[in-house]
């Protein structure tokens, strides 16, 4: 579920839960195909018997309005995680991408998260400042990840980890998942970007164009544009293999148990032959002949993710039981 960062309040949360709603309406349609996922054995369960696992996360922390309970109501309704800010700092905590207001996670970001633990919600710092990354890291009872983030020494931009960071997430249990994004991936690609502000600005225009309505169209038409602009040279092609080149260096840095996949292929525009999720196959190969033993391909197509959910879990028992 995504609200814009500008959208706040209330208005934020009827948004929210409105989307909830409607991803459990078209879960009812479609019972068949998929069902709603709250644990890795969900997942489990559900690929035996060829469904697909539907997971619930809130991407913006603002959509709770700076309230436990509407944090405990989207627990409630299926939501797994919590990306702890967008693009925009929240009142409690700090955006990678805003001037920081509260040098990481104030002290009310911080119950945030102990009571996320508790609910045995993941805890996703993808978009966080680094201050509000290791503030996580010092307070949270359980493994957290960064849903999709890339790696900073390749692609140095505001959203990406640092070696450092990277380092610190694994040493608590934690795991980074790539972003494929071709501004997160590609150095060329961000500085050209940066240092054109006119052509962002085309897309936007023609974006608003091509799209009856913001939001969700209004990101589909701009996926298209840059990809067309790519095409077109206007901007630099970005090629697929780049996602090998940043999952390759996250495993050498943080270490195989803590690399996943975060594609983001819904909210940011993909590198050229990475179109869609009928893609991923390539990355297996790739791994392949890279020579990655087919155990460590599990563990990044998926296996580690589930294993962050598991340990997640026992983490909520366990102050659950604290409690008792």
């Amino acid at each position: 579920m995504w609200v814009r960062g500008t959208v706040t309040g209330p208005e934020a949360v009827h948004r929210a839960t409105e989307q909830i709603k409607s991803i459990h309406r078209a879960i009812a349609r479609h019972a068949g195909e998929v069902v709603l996922a709250r644990s890795a054995d969900d997942i489990r369960r559900a690929h035996q018997q060829g469904r697909i696992a539907i997971l619930i996360g809130i991407e913006g922390g603002h959509m709770i309005d700076s309230s436990l309970d509407v944090l405990r109501r989207f627990a409630s309704l299926g939501a797994r995680y919590v990306t702890l800010t967008h693009m925009r700092n929240t009142e409690w905590a700090d955006a990678s991408t805003d001037p920081p207001l509260h040098n990481g996670l104030s002290d009310f970001g911080k119950q945030v998260i102990v009571e996320m633990n508790r609910l045995g919600m993941i805890v996703d710092v993808s978009h966080a400042s680094d201050k509000t990354l290791l503030d996580v890291l010092d307070v949270s009872h359980a493994p957290v990840f960064a849903s999709h983030s890339s790696c900073k020494a390749i692609c140095n931009t505001p959203r990406n980890l640092s070696d450092d960071l990277l380092r610190a997430l694994a040493a608590k249990n934690g795991l980074v998942q790539i972003n494929f994004h071709v501004g997160f991936l590609s150095q060329e690609f961000a500085q050209f970007e940066a240092a054109h502000p006119e052509i962002e600005k085309e897309i936007e225009v023609e974006a608003k164009k091509r799209s009856s309505e913001s939001g969700a169209r209004e990101l589909i038409q701009w996926d298209k544009i840059v990809r067309e602009f790519m095409g077109q040279g206007k901007l630099p092609r970005v090629e697929w293999t780049s996602i090998i080149d940043h999952v390759d260096h996250a495993v050498q840095i943080a270490g195989v148990d803590h690399v996943g996949l975060g594609s983001d292929f819904d909210g940011a525009c993909m590198p050229f032959g990475m179109e869609d999720a009928s893609k991923l196959p390539q990355i297996t190969e790739a791994l392949l002949r890279k020579g990655y033993s087919d155990a460590d391909i599990r563990k990044i197509l998926g296996e580690n993710t589930l294993r962050l959910m598991h340990d997640v879990d026992a983490a909520s028992q366990t102050m659950k039981g604290s409690a008792l």
